[in-house]
């Protein structure tokens, strides 16, 4: 077991461990996918795996700097990070920011209010321990709509489910 989620008691550690765990193979799934592919517009909410996983990288690093009190309004574009690298390199800095930022995040700070501006601008208040959980669950949808795209583009993703996370990397399987 990892030192990092050996503890069932540690929910918040154990909780980004998975998540990072799940981006990382998100990656490996997009890595193996041709260019031509990622940037394919399929339609529906999100256009293509670009777009979505564009969106995934921004969102988590504006909520690290929304955690470390300062304002996101806005996100990265296709534009701003128009390959998967540049996306990729977007989501692993927002990562390690949220990695630095777990230590601040005591038992009293997470039972308060957590106050933040959203894309709009507006002040949004809500429990600070929902906040970050909302974190780890935005991600996971939105790897859901990628394994999604990258099977309707005839391709095999990466399970990213906690139960294979914890068979692999908890039980060493």
């Amino acid at each position: 077991m990892t030192a990092a989620a050996s503890s069932p008691g540690d929910d918040l550690s154990s909780l980004y461990a998975f998540n990072s765990w799940a981006n990382a193979r998100v990656l490996e799934t997009l890595r193996a996918v041709p260019e031509a592919d990622y940037v394919s517009e399929l339609g529906g909410g999100w256009p293509s795996l670009r777009a979505t996983f564009v969106h995934l990288a921004g969102a988590t690093d504006a909520w690290a700097e929304r955690f470390a009190g300062r304002d996101a309004t806005r996100l990265a574009t296709i534009e701003e990070l128009p390959s998967l690298e540049d996306a990729a390199r977007v989501l692993l800095a927002a990562e390690e920011k949220h990695r630095r930022l777990q230590p601040a995040l005591t038992r009293e700070r997470l039972a308060g209010p957590f106050t933040w501006k959203n894309l709009k601008g507006e002040a949004k208040t809500a429990p600070f321990w929902a906040v970050v959980r909302h974190v780890v669950n935005h991600q996971t949808y939105h790897r859901g709509q990628i394994a999604a795209m990258v099977r309707r583009l005839g391709h095999t993703p990466k399970p990213t489910d906690m139960v294979v996370w914890g068979i692999e990397i908890l039980v060493g399987a």
